[in-house]
């Protein structure tokens, strides 16, 4: 009876360990609003029987090929435009499971206080990656600086440039370092929270022209790989980070409380 018992003890405690375990949940990030966020939702997740653990990247190239290996089950750095040019170029199955964060893009100055200053010849920074970079022309264009061969349409280079009154001179810059690269340069178009991590917050909200934020395409959120994407422990996690009061806080605190810089995507749908 004692052996008995004591193999049904054994039993419970291994099945406990591996319902626990089966609750872990890891989550790649880049440093600043969405890492932040991340960690403001653990000890709510941990209370709802998730123990997240947030790994933070400093590139770009790493969170989906850390998911598509299953390294981590989520990441939490890009938009749709981003992942289905990463899929385009890589073969990855990863998808969407939620919306996370829209943040505005901006074009920014530490020289200049108006568009109407800009000199020819001016130096603007843009994003080196494909869809960042087209995004950031749509704002050049929106601004009146240049003029795109397809108008409107996503996916844009600097090759695609065909009208360049002030002929800019157009500087390719992976994302993270283009904050890096504002007192070298006239214009740089860069994401308002970039300030939030170099300690500049202020400057954040002084961006010369803002994208709209109404676009989701744009909106950061929740990739996993496809084989993954209906499990209810990822489902549960990204129910809980909508509607954490706590999450929303500390998001709204990384923009500086500042509306014009970011939304909540999944309540504009």
């Amino acid at each position: 009876m004692r052996v008995s018992h004591l193999l049904t003890g054994l039993a419970a405690l291994l099945l406990a360990a591996i319902a626990h375990a089966g609750d872990v949940i890891k989550i790649g990030a880049t440093p600043g609003a969405t890492a932040d966020a991340v960690a403001a939702l653990i000890p709510e997740a941990k209370a709802q029987g998730l123990d997240l653990r947030l790994v933070e990247f400093t590139d770009w190239t790493l969170p989906n090929e850390a998911v598509n290996n299953g390294d981590i089950d989520l990441n939490f750095f890009q938009h749709q435009a981003f992942l289905n040019n990463a899929i385009k170029e890589r073969g990855y199955k990863l998808e969407f499971v939620g919306l996370g964060l829209l943040q505005n893009i901006g074009i920014y100055s530490s020289r200049h206080k108006r568009l109407a200053d800009v000199p020819n010849k001016a130096k603007v920074a843009v994003a080196n990656d494909p869809v960042n970079q087209g995004r950031g022309l749509l704002l050049l264009q929106k601004a009146g600086l240049i003029k795109l061969r397809r108008g409107e349409a996503v996916g844009a280079t600097v090759h695609d440039v065909i009208e360049n009154p002030k002929q800019l001179q157009f500087f390719e810059i992976e994302g993270p370092q283009l904050i890096r690269s504002l007192d070298d340069l006239d214009l740089v178009v860069v994401w308002p929270s970039y300030f939030f991590n170099a300690g500049k917050k202020e400057q954040a909200s002084q961006a010369l022209l803002y994208s709209g934020i109404a676009d989701t395409f744009y909106a950061m959120g929740f990739v996993a790989r496809s084989d993954k994407a209906k499990d209810a422990k990822i489902a549960k996690f990204v129910s809980l980070f909508q509607n954490s009061a706590r999450v929303r806080e500390v998001i709204a605190s990384r923009f500086n409380n500042d509306a014009k810089l970011y939304t909540l995507p999944w309540l504009q749908k």
